[in-house]
């Protein structure tokens, strides 16, 4: 019987060929949309920390804890008292509670983009069946998601508050949906500001800081500058001046469209005209939003 003699190799060629059991895959192709829905459920999972550490957990949690014990205590003081109505609108409650909000978009906008930047993953997200647009959708709305259960999970407590007092149905019902249309603009127009800033640097804390310096500077100086208008006579300024600061923006369109109180200096919100000038703004801030975070990210991928 013959055999087979082994090929000679020249002299140091270590040249071997392995079959280490590699097989192709044969399951089905999700494509695009599936990995943008992942995107977007992890995105939003993460930023209440769900999925991650217990350290991860802490703030988010605690934020959201906070937005919903005043409502709570709002609510209790009505049942007891009998009172007939809320001791709070619900399109004013999240200006009264901004700062959470600040502070939540804040820390929140910089985990959901910084740390892809600086681990340097986004390429390896655009080497898979997704492209630039559907990371930024899926962000976006991620964080707008994150933002709106945060700002509407109170207003929840106190529309059921309301009507376990007894209160008019008609009116709280009104009432609360003019408070959801309110946190939904919050939403897009906070997360996207955020984002924004987020999204030039890979540091986590610069990020922070940036972010919370726009949102707290901006508020104040307008704030500022509208009780100097409102000292010196100068009442028809006011509104004009609050298309500076997107809390200020945010109160004004509802002030002017949803039946809310202004709480700009003697109560002089925007007229109809200067209404529609702030929702023209505030639209045309979250459509920019997301036109820089698609040109931003356009460059990180590469």
């Amino acid at each position: 019987m013959a055999v087979e003699q082994p090929v000679p190799t020249a002299p140091g060629d270590q040249t071997r060929i392995h079959n280490i059991g590699y097989r192709t895959y044969d399951g089905p192709r999700l494509g695009r949309a599936y990995a943008r829905r992942s995107l977007y459920s992890q995105s939003l999972r993460g930023s209440y920390g769900l999925g991650r550490s217990v350290k991860s957990k802490v703030l988010p949690m605690l934020l959201f804890v906070v937005m919903c014990v005043p409502a709570a205590i709002m609510v209790a003081v009505a049942v007891a008292t009998k009172a007939n109505d809320l001791p709070v609108d619900y399109t004013r409650y999240a200006i009264i509670m901004q700062a959470v909000i600040s502070l939540y978009v804040a820390s929140q906008a910089p985990q959901a983009v910084s740390r892809d930047l600086r681990f340097k993953t986004v390429p390896l997200y655009f080497s898979r069946p997704i492209e630039t647009a559907d990371y930024v959708r899926a962000k976006y709305a991620a964080l707008a998601s994150a933002m709106f259960i945060l700002t509407a999970a109170p207003l929840l407590v106190l529309y059921v508050g309301a009507l376990l007092a007894k209160l008019d149905f008609a009116d709280q019902t009104k009432g609360f949906a003019q408070g959801l249309v309110s946190v939904a603009l919050l939403s897009l127009l906070f997360a996207g500001i955020g984002l924004v800033i987020a999204s030039v640097t890979p540091r986590r804390g610069f990020g922070i800081a940036a972010v919370i310096a726009v949102l707290t500077i901006s508020y104040g100086a307008v704030s500022t500058l509208q009780a100097i208008a409102d000292v010196q006579g100068t009442s028809d300024s006011i509104a004009w001046i609050g298309l500076f600061s997107p809390i200020t923006l945010i109160d004004g369109v509802q002030s002017a469209f949803l039946g809310a109180e202004s709480t700009f200096p003697g109560g002089v919100g925007p007229t109809n005209a200067e209404g529609v000038v702030y929702v023209i703004v505030a639209l045309g801030l979250v459509a920019a939003s997301y036109g820089l975070l698609m040109r931003r990210y356009k460059k990180v991928g590469l």
